[in-house]
């Protein structure tokens, strides 16, 4: 990587030590496409796309609900050439793992491990538009924890989005033009890959099989770098932003028990996300309304959640009891309705103990009533507070991942290291497969 990419690397917001990081990776993945294409890949596309941290919003994004979000400044970075067919070769330079497909409408995108999402966005757009569409020569190398939280599968699945798109100028496309108007609509649309829906006039399939919504694609594409934002979904829309404050810095502190949405954990992701399903079935059913998403159904006049709760108290579901239901309800609506909007408001107030107390909240809800919490992210959370951050949460699918801390800025190296410590010495096995590290609030993800 020359000079000046090294510098349309950093102007979207990353620091210099994190462009020096992608940098690396980006020479890493180079280095597989100048073996693969010789003097040819001097030209090649280059894409960098960050995780994120939900820094509240659990399992809200589905059902309609709000979430607060930001990209951290790690990420995928890959480097690309189209070809002249419509294959896709494929590499994980940190793996040394290569996988080969084609851009078909019939290609099977089952797979395992990371595989499963390159061939699940290669299927969907082959489904979606019309006419021939050019493979790619791509190879990638990531500093984002696996199976962390962070969405490092999101991230996969649009950086290869991002370069087929360029690699095809499907934004030139009449069936782009006819539904992605927007970074909010391209983002609920790789949402729309990832689970399988139908967006627009672009027809679903199986996805990758799990009943996600579009928060972590809403992060990657719309973050903005020193900011929190605040996003509401079904459809995606910008609600609001607040600064991460200047005198803090976020601790990521990676559990190392593995949260990965397509291994054991998704019958786990997948009954959370079909109680809310389940709840908005009921309430249609007792009501007759035709509310599409669990978040219309709660604001959809005064006192509409506590109809919600009456009809839960009623038997009629057979996959969930009365009380899992009403928890799961009580959960969402308080995040959604309550908490999001508070922290918001807390940060731009710059109350930072109001926002403490919120999150929280937030956290005691996800441990007590949505139930997605395991015995390290609990302890991760606690002990964070104990050590005096402002404020700490598990974030993500859960049933395992990671736990962001807000700490000020001048403590947050020493609180880094005592919060590992303390983890380590509590959870000596899963320490095997832990990461610690400070991030800003990143950019979203972008070409070079």
């Amino acid at each position: 990587m020359n000079s000046g990419n090294m510098d349309r690397l950093l102007a979207p917001g990353l620091g210099p030590a994190e462009g020096e990081r992608k940098a690396e990776l980006f020479r890493q993945a180079e280095a597989i496409l100048r073996a693969w294409r010789g003097s040819d890949s001097e030209n090649c596309i280059r894409c960098f796309v960050p995780g994120r941290v939900e820094v509240l919003g659990k399992h809200t994004d589905y059902a309609g609900g709000r979430s607060l979000l930001c990209a951290v400044e790690r990420g995928v970075c890959a480097a690309a050439m189209p070809r002249g067919d419509a294959t896709i070769r494929m590499a994980d330079a940190a793996r040394n793992q290569q996988c080969e497909f084609a851009l078909s409408p019939d290609l099977d995108a089952r797979a395992d491990h990371w595989p499963v999402y390159p061939r699940t966005v290669a299927r969907r757009l082959a489904r979606n538009f019309s006419g021939p569409l050019r493979g790619m020569d791509v190879a990638f190398a990531s500093d984002l924890p696996r199976a962390s939280g962070m969405s490092s599968s999101s991230a996969l699945l649009t950086c290869v989005y991002l370069l087929l798109e360029k690699c095809n100028d499907l934004g030139e496309r009449p069936e782009f033009a006819a539904n992605i108007r927007a970074p909010e609509e391209k983002a609920a649309y790789l949402g729309c890959i990832e689970n399988g829906q139908t967006f627009g006039t672009l027809a679903g399939d199986a996805g990758v099989g799990t009943f996600g919504g579009s928060e972590d694609h809403t992060a990657i594409l719309c973050s903005r770098p020193g900011l929190l934002r605040q996003y509401a979904f079904c459809p995606t829309r910008f609600e609001g932003e607040a600064p991460l404050p200047s005198e803090c810095a976020v601790l990521i502190g990676v559990s190392g028990v593995a949260a990965d949405k397509t291994g054991a954990a998704r019958e786990q992701y997948n009954r959370a996300s079909n109680a809310a399903r389940e709840i908005l079935r009921l309430w249609r059913e007792a009501t007759g309304r035709d509310d599409l998403t669990l978040f219309g159904a709660a604001a959809s006049a005064e006192g509409a959640p506590e109809r919600i709760r009456e009809v839960l108290l009623r038997p009629g579901s057979a996959s969930f009891s009365s009380q899992a239901l009403l928890d799961r309800f009580d959960q969402f609506f308080e995040e959604c309705m309550e908490i999001v909007p508070q922290a918001t408001r807390a940060l731009r107030e710059n109350r930072l103990q109001a926002f403490g107390r919120v999150v929280d909240r937030s956290q005691a809800l996800a441990e007590e009533k949505l139930g997605n919490q395991v015995p390290q992210t609990i302890q991760l959370a606690r002990s964070a507070r104990e050590l005096g951050a402002i404020a700490a949460s598990a974030f993500g699918a859960g049933f395992g991942g990671s736990v962001w801390a807000m700490a000020r800025a001048e403590n947050a190296a020493e609180m880094l290291k005592r919060w590992e410590e303390l983890y380590r010495r509590k959870f000596p096995v899963e320490a095997q497969a832990c990461e610690f590290f400070i991030t800003g609030a990143g950019p979203a993800a972008f070409l070079i």
